[in-house]
C-alpha cells in the first residue's frame, strides 16, 4: 500500500483547518479592515490608537532594547556624559536677551538675571527603545511622553547635539519621533559658511545620506562643509549640527546645487537622545496663525 507524502498531509491539515474555521477566519479579517478604515479616516480614532500602540509597542520594545543596549550602551555612554542634560541646558544658546528697558518678571528658574537673558530651550534626556531605517518614512520610539512634559512637534537631537527628528504623536509614557530618514519630513537647513538657507530631505535609499536643495551655485561649496539648523522653526534650535557635504551635484536646469549630505546622526545606532522644548513656542505659533488670517 503506497502512502502519501508527509508534506501532502500537512497541506491537507492546512485545507480541513481553513474550511473548518472559514467563518472564524473572514469574521476576524473583516474586523481589521474595518478597525483599519476607522483609524485611517478618523483623526479621534486614529490619535487614540497611536497613543494605544505606543504604549503596548513601547512595552514590548522597552524590554527588547535593555538586551541590545548590554552591546552598544559602552560607547554611548562615552557621548552622553560629555554632553547630558544638565550641560545642554546651560548652554548660553538656550537663552535669549530682553530689552532692559521692558523687562518682563519670570520664574527665576527661567530668567538669568545676571545677563538680563531669559530661557527658550529646555533639554530633556530619553532613550531610544525602537527605531527603523529602511523604509520610505522612519519612526523612532522613545521612552518619555506626556507625563515628562514631552508635546508634539518639540525637536529630537542626538546625543552629541545632531539634529535626528521631532515629536510626532505622545502617549503618557512614550513619544513617537519621525525622523529625518522620512520621505515628508522637510528640514530648512544652513550652509554655515556661506549662511545659505536650503531644504534637505530624504530620498529613501541610503540612510547616511540626505539631499540637500536651493543652494546657490554662487556658494563656494566644498565637499566637508557643515550643515547646521537654520532659523526657521519652532520646533528645533538654530545652529545644530545635521551634516557634511559628501558631493556636489550642479543641477544643470537651475541656477542651485544638489548636494548629498552625510548626517551626523548615526540613525543604525541611536540610544539616547535630547527633546527639545521651545518655551516660546505657543506665543510664536499664535503670532504665525494670526499673521495668516491677516493676510488671507
Amino acid at each position: 500500500m503506497l502512502k502519501a507524502p508527509l508534506g501532502v498531509w500537512g497541506m491537507r491539515n492546512i485545507f480541513l483547518f481553513i474550511r473548518r474555521f472559514s467563518t472564524a477566519i473572514l469574521f476576524l479579517v473583516l474586523q481589521v479592515v474595518a478597525i483599519w478604515f476607522l483609524i485611517t479616516y478618523n483623526k479621534f480614532h486614529r490619535a487614540r490608537g497611536l497613543g494605544i500602540a505606543n504604549q503596548i509597542t513601547g512595552w514590548f520594545n522597552t524590554r527588547y532594547n535593555k538586551a541590545e543596549d548590554f552591546f552598544k550602551m559602552k560607547e554611548e555612554n562615552r557621548r552622553v556624559h560629555k554632553m547630558n542634560d544638565s550641560l545642554m541646558n546651560l548652554l548660553a544658546a538656550n537663552f535669549a536677551r530682553r530689552d532692559s528697558a521692558n523687562r518682563l518678571v519670570r520664574d527665576t528658574l527661567l530668567f538669568d538675571t545676571t545677563a538680563n537673558r531669559y530661557r527658550q530651550y529646555i533639554y530633556r534626556e530619553a532613550e531610544v527603545v525602537y527605531g527603523t531605517v529602511n523604509e520610505e518614512k522612519n519612526y523612532l520610539q522613545i521612552n518619555k511622553g506626556s507625563k515628562d512634559g514631552i508635546k508634539d512637534d518639540m525637536g529630537v537631537l542626538n546625543s552629541d547635539g545632531s539634529l535626528v527628528g521631532k515629536v510626532i504623536a505622545v502617549s503618557p509614557n512614550f513619544s513617537e519621533v519621525m525622523s529625518l530618514l522620512h520621505v515628508q519630513n522637510k528640514v530648512s537647513v544652513l550652509v554655515k559658511k556661506t549662511r545659505s538657507a536650503g531644504t534637505i530631505s530624504w530620498d529613501a535609499k541610503d540612510p547616511r545620506f540626505l539631499t540637500l536643495k536651493d543652494i546657490p551655485k554662487s556658494d563656494s561649496i566644498m565637499k566637508g562643509d557643515t550643515i547646521i539648523t537654520g532659523t526657521y522653526s519652532l520646533s528645533i534650535p538654530p545652529g545644530k549640527m545635521v551634516g557634511t557635504v559628501a558631493e556636489i551635484v550642479p543641477d544643470n536646469s537651475t541656477s542651485f546645487y544638489i548636494l548629498r549630505v552625510r548626517t551626523t546622526a548615526k540613525f543604525q545606532d541611536l540610544q539616547q537622545v535630547f527633546v527639545v522644548e521651545n518655551l516660546q513656542f505657543g506665543e510664536q505659533a499664535k503670532l504665525q496663525e494670526e499673521t495668516k488670517k491677516k493676510i488671507l
